[in-house]
């Protein structure tokens, strides 16, 4: 049997985050066909990557290959998620499940989220927020500051990060910094997957500091995302497990 693929999304009480997640893997499916491409989530969505796994070992699978659609390396995907593959290999000797890395920051969802700025009319006087959940982990939001960075050296226009929590700065303070370069035209970047709870908090931010600001869509069910997905999948099935 080839190797199924179960894409992990965090999970949302919004019902917009899980379709969202599900369009996506339906991309997935049509970039792999004979591959068994399956949707789960950590958590307040279903079905569970741990019921996903058990299932598939019940149904005689020896491997499956795990990849977090996470745009950050930080608690979920370092300790949520390493604990409950933990627990599937306790229940299911001899199961080999590999999780691969995060999607992070790559260069070609660099690329959608540009894209989705399609519109925004970027150009001298106007100035680009990069808008990503924030962590308590460091390098996951040094992360996202260093692709706020890249993109103002790609952009020609001032550029400044900012989270929906757990960091600083916020969407205020981001927009306030960009107003103190000069910057009178506003633009919101989204470094999420899916539309939810938090885009939806920074948008409404976002419009508080300017009411005329552009408010790009997160990177959703693009292609491109879907073959990022597929390169973790087949990254992690080659790479020879540690002893």
């Amino acid at each position: 049997m080839s190797t199924p693929l179960v894409p992990v999304a965090h999970g949302s009480r919004d019902p917009r985050s899980a379709a969202t997640v599900r369009e996506l893997v339906e991309r997935v499916r049509e970039q792999a066909p004979g591959t068994e491409v399956h949707e789960s989530f950590l958590d307040l969505s279903e079905p569970l990557v741990t019921d996903v796994l058990r299932r598939l070992h019940q149904r005689g699978h020896r491997r499956a290959v795990v990849v977090p659609l996470l745009l950050g390396s930080a608690f979920h995907a370092r300790v949520d998620l390493p604990a409950l593959v933990a627990g599937v290999r306790a229940d299911c000797p001899g199961f080999d499940v590999r999780v691969s890395d995060v999607l992070g920051v790559d260069p070609v969802l660099e690329q959608v989220a540009l894209d989705r700025l399609a519109g925004a009319g970027l150009g001298p006087g106007s100035g680009l927020v990069v808008s990503a959940v924030g962590s308590s982990d460091a390098g996951a939001n040094a992360a996202v500051a260093g692709l706020a960075a890249r993109w103002e050296a790609r952009l020609g226009i001032p550029v400044t990060e900012a989270f929906a929590s757990a960091a600083e700065p916020d969407v205020p303070s981001a927009v306030r910094r960009l107003r103190a370069r000069g910057v009178g035209r506003v633009a919101l970047a989204s470094w999420f997957l899916a539309p939810g709870r938090l885009p939806d908090r920074i948008a409404a931010l976002a419009r508080e500091a300017d009411r005329e600001v552009f408010l790009a869509e997160p990177l959703g069910p693009d292609p491109r995302v879907a073959t990022a997905v597929l390169r973790r999948y087949e990254a992690a099935q080659n790479r020879v497990p540690a002893r």
